[in-house]
Order: C-alpha cells, then structure tokens, then sequence
C-alpha cells in the first residue's frame, strides 16, 4: 500500500506510543481523583501541559485540551462570539470565508441561522487566498470574530496570516486560526492569533485528542457542560494517555521539520511532473507559491474524482478527494468551488498529500500508477465514443 493521504490523517509515531503506554496500563488513574492514582495522572497532564506550552512559545494555561480539531473550531468560534457580550441585542458579526474546514463553516452557519449573527463571507481568489481588501472593509464596530485557516487541508493554500493579524489589531478584533493542517508543517507564530485549534492525528499523534490556544485574559464561553475541567472552559474527565500521546508526537514531528518539508517538496513536485508527463490536461489547483510542502491537488479534466480514487485504490495508492470529515462521500470540492472554479474541474480532483514515511520509491510507484490508470481511462472512453 502506497498512502498519499497525510492530509486525512497520520500514522502513530514510535514516540506517542510509547508515551501513550503507561497511561494505558498501569496509571490508569482518573486525574481528578484525589488519591495516589489520580495525582499521578494530573501530573502526566500538567507536564504534558508544560511541555507543549515551551514548544509553542505560550502560557501552559493559554492551552486547552479537547477531543480533536473539530471540537477546538467549535469551541473557538461558538464561545468567543458568544463570548463578546459587550452588546446589548444578540448576535454580533463574525467573518470568515466560504473555504473553510466544516469544523469553522457549519458553526459559523448556525450562529448564522439560530443566533441572529451576521456572518460576512470573504472572496477567496482562484489560488484559495482571502481578499485583504475586503477583509479591511468588512470590519465594523459589532465585529466580534475573524477565522482565517493558516493552512488550507485540501489545497494546501497558506494565507497571509500577518497581515490577516495586523488588521485585526488594529480594529481590536479576535482573530482565531484552524491550524489544524499546518502545524508541524509552517512555523507556528501563536503571537499572531488570538485563538487557534489543532488535532494530534494530523502530526502523528493518537486520534481523539487535540487543543485550543486562548490568548491569556481571554475569556470563552464552554460549549460543553458537565464539570470544572480545563479550568472551567471544557469539562470531561481528560484523555490522558492521549494527551501525552499528543505531545510527545509533537516535539518529534517539530524536530526536524524544516529538512523534512524540504524532502517533501522535492518529492511532490517530482509526483507533479511525473502526473503532467502522462496527463498534460492536468491541472493543479491552489496557490504554487505559497502552499504547504506535502500537499498536491490536481483535477484530472474529463475523469471524476470518485473514478480516479477507486482506480487509485484498486492499484494500492491512497488518496482523497479533499476534506477526511465528510463520511467516505465524494463530492464536488466545496474548497474548489469557493474559488471559483468550475464544477467540472472541482469533480476531477484529487488529492495526494504527503509525510515522514513517504519514499521516493513509493512516488514514483504512484506516478505509474497514475499513468496506467489515464491510459485505461483514455482506451476505455475511446471504446466507448467508437461503440
């Protein structure tokens, strides 16, 4: 098997399963138990904490521990513009744009159905960036939140996240960041961001696990009830083993990522000429110059998606056709035609993304693949026009 599809998930490392391990067995304790037990896994939290926050350049208590990047985006953008009561009328106005993971769109569309917020929806240009200029114009006095991916999961589109910042500061307005796609893969520079959300299994770590950044002096409101956990802003007994899990799986995938970004490239590229070479009608879809190093979206103009990736897979290649969350469907990419694309070409696409295992030797077995694939198609099409 030859998997592409880093993007959706990653696979457990050796050091999160091996911080996991303890956790799993005999320190089984729950850490909001009083006794010997308990204090024992607190303390596994509390250092995990520690750690994280060093890494990250933050406050141990700025991060909160969640289930994953879906719950994080949800507390991020239901609780900070719930949050912002300094109106007296409900609702308020939040920003975004129509390219966002579903996490961020469909939190955003109910505060938009069911709590009378208005929710200015930002153009993004065909390469997948925000319009700057429209985010300037859009920010109004009752603005209470913005939310910016740093990183686009299918495109791998990297927005201008300093600029997207320095407008928010200067309107005094909460800029939150899903940079569940990229961290371990760009530098993550929290100073920029009031709040951002992040998932474990994305770098290497165990599913079921992730955190929120929240700037220090922020306050949030829970989306979840039921206990004083995280310091009062998302119960339930926490995911120890997990956590560590989490942690440990991001200082190894931090530790060599510029050199291992680099690798990557060079491996995509090479995927993308080898694709071209045996498809000329190939085209790659977001930003070339400022996209993450693992990621390459390609429509296949003439061949739907859902074809490609079951021909991919009957050859051993494991790729996607854009967002993991959406429950094995295969649909129009909502990214694609954020940006304008036609629904054609937004059906043709794929996405192959790659990490830390992924091997030359494995890239240009895809690239066979694809090519063998494309001439099948081509011949099969050919028969049929002919019949």
């Amino acid at each position: 098997m030859i998997y592409l599809d880093y993007n959706a998930t990653t696979p457990l490392c050796e050091a999160a399963r091996e911080a996991m391990l303890p956790y799993l067995g005999r320190h089984f304790g729950n850490p909001s138990s009083v006794h010997a037990a308990g204090r024992d896994a607190r303390a596994a939290i509390d250092n995990a904490r520690d750690k994280l926050a060093a890494l990250l350049r933050v406050k141990p208590h700025e991060l909160i521990f969640t289930s994953g990047g879906t719950e994080s985006c949800n507390l991020a953008v239901l609780g900070l513009a719930r949050c912002r009561s300094s109106l007296p009328e409900a609702g308020g106005h939040v920003i975004s744009n129509k390219a966002e993971h579903h996490a961020v769109l469909n939190a955003l569309e109910h505060l938009e159905k069911h709590e009378n917020f208005e929710v200015t929806w930002l153009s993004v240009s065909e390469n997948g960036i925000v319009d700057l200029d429209q985010l300037a114009k859009s920010i109004r006095p009752e603005t209470r939140l913005v939310s910016i991916m740093t990183a686009n999961n299918e495109t791998g589109a990297i927005q201008p996240m300093r600029e997207i910042s320095q407008m928010c500061r200067e309107h005094a307005v909460l800029l939150h960041s899903d940079m569940v796609q990229s961290f371990g893969k760009t530098d993550v520079d929290l100073w920029l961001v009031d709040s951002a959300s992040f998932a474990a299994h994305k770098f290497y770590g165990p599913k079921g696990a992730g955190f929120l950044f929240l700037r220090s002096g922020l306050s949030i409101q829970p989306i979840m009830f039921g206990g004083a956990h995280e310091n009062e802003r998302r119960p339930g007994t926490e995911n120890v083993a997990a956590i560590a899990g989490m942690v440990a799986a991001a200082e190894w995938t931090i530790r060599d990522r510029q050199t291992e970004q680099e690798r990557e490239a060079q491996l995509r590229d090479a995927l993308w000429t080898r694709i071209t070479d045996s498809f000329p009608e190939a085209r790659q879809n977001g930003d070339p110059a400022h996209r993450l190093a693992n990621t390459l979206n390609v429509s296949f103009n003439g061949f739907d998606s859902e074809t490609m990736l079951m021909a991919l897979d009957l050859e051993g290649v494991c790729a996607s056709s854009g967002s993991a969350c959406m429950v094995g469907s295969v649909v129009a990419s909502h990214v694609l035609l954020a940006m304008g694309l036609p629904k054609e070409r937004a059906s043709s696409a794929v996405r192959f993304s790659l990490g830390k295992k992924t091997t030359g030797q494995e890239i240009d077995e895809a690239a066979k693949a694809v090519e063998r694939i494309i001439k099948r198609l081509t011949q099969a099409d050919k028969a049929y026009a002919v019949a």
